[in-house]
């Protein structure tokens, strides 16, 4: 059976990896071997799933491996975030793998193979990037331009397929709804509807803010929702305008803070005390401490990184 490390029924695994360690070939694959690599993948794959294949294998249907391709998408993420390249080695493995899954299942139920996915994609991106492989200048320079170009392109084949055309109708709604904001906000500002400057969201933010406040004060459950989900849609987009991708950003938060209240906890534990029975005065000191020792050491960390970089110079 390939890898996998529980069954639906069972819990979920931690999402904390052991950073593992690099394959057994330290220096990169020679060019060109890609095509070979993937192939033999696919072979494996077809074999798992035919005659005297895997059992597990066999009974896996596209639905069944939902939550394993959201989980090896969501270690890729937590392998860039933690800058684990070791990691990423193996996690973008395990990714292609799902991808190679759900077009054998799809080539067995006499649908398609990974080859028209291949095909698929390879026509898309050509076609979407006249600015690299068509045979007229474009003027497309920035990436920006490529956006708004690719939107364009994106129209015109839904138009010409009898699609309604939609710059949102793509946007999955199964996307996390931090990264949904984010998409729907980059698809528009392709076309121009956007805020000039980061400012201008702040501003909305501020808006946003007065509006909650009011609906928390005397406008009740429903409004208050409303009004806090306009907030979260305006901070996804203040993160889009700033380059910043607010999943990975409240991921970090999260991190951040998990390991801060870790801290605090041990400190308890260190005088024979728990944070059951501490007063919210006495964990708020300790809070504040944990901070200032965070904060002192990220300042020592910068100054060896600066004295790092100045002897290499």
């Amino acid at each position: 059976m390939a890898k996998r490390t529980r069954t639906v029924a069972a819990p979920a695994r931690s999402t904390r990896k052991t950073p593992r360690q690099p394959a057994a070939r330290t220096q990169p694959a020679p060019p060109g071997t890609a095509g070979r690599e993937f192939q033999q993948l696919v072979d494996i794959m077809a074999r798992l799933r035919g005659p005297g294949g895997c059992p597990w294998d066999h009974e896996q249907t596209i639905e069944s491996l939902r939550g394993f391709v959201l989980e090896e998408t969501y270690e890729v993420l937590d392998a860039i975030d933690r800058g684990d390249h070791a990691a990423l080695l193996g996690e973008i493995g395990d990714l292609i793998f799902e991808g190679v899954f759900l077009a054998q299942i799809e080539h067995d139920e006499g649908r398609f193979t990974v080859s028209d996915s291949l095909r698929a994609i390879t026509a898309k991106l050509i076609r979407r990037h006249p600015h690299i492989f068509g045979s007229e200048a474009t003027g497309v320079r920035t990436p920006g331009q490529v956006l708004e170009q690719w939107e364009e392109i994106k129209a015109r084949e839904q138009k010409d397929a009898g699609e309604r055309r939609s710059l949102l109708r793509g946007v999955p709604r199964t996307l996390p709804s931090l990264l949904r904001a984010h998409e729907i906000g980059s698809r528009v500002a392709a076309v121009g509807f956007d805020w000039a400057q980061s400012s201008q969201v702040l501003d909305k933010i501020e808006e946003e803010v007065a509006e909650l406040r009011r609906a928390v004060t005397s406008e009740g459950q429903a409004r208050s929702e409303e009004e806090m989900g306009d907030l979260l849609f305006s901070i996804a987009n203040l993160a889009r305008k700033l380059g910043i991708e607010p999943e990975s950003a409240l991921r970090k938060a999260n991190d951040k803070f998990s390991a801060r209240f870790e801290t605090l906890e041990r400190a308890f534990e260190s005088r024979g005390e728990s944070v059951h029975d501490a007063t919210l005065e006495a964990m708020e000191a300790e809070w504040q401490r944990v901070k200032r020792l965070d904060s002192s050491k990220a300042k020592t960390g910068a100054r060896e990184n600066g004295r790092k970089y100045k002897t290499n110079q």
